[in-house]
């Protein structure tokens, strides 16, 4: 599955830059989907893998926080 990717500038004005730290052979990992065409960035591809990550995880983390009581 190749995800294609072509954002104008306008969208890439909207996106925070991060830095994050990986170990080497992740890197590696997420070079060689660059370079097998299954995404145009590595960029894009840390970008769909939390894409994924919030897509699972967030109902729990919303319904945890709902559970949070900001009374003094």
């Amino acid at each position: 599955m190749t995800i294609g990717c072509h954002m104008s500038d306008a969208v890439i004005q909207m996106m925070e830059r991060i830095t994050i730290r990986l170990p080497s052979q992740q890197v590696a990992m997420l070079e060689k989907f660059v370079e097998a065409g299954e995404y145009p960035t590595v960029s894009e591809a840390v970008r769909h893998a939390v894409r994924e990550l919030i897509e699972k995880h967030s109902g729990r983390v919303q319904k945890d926080s709902e559970q949070i009581s900001f009374e003094v």
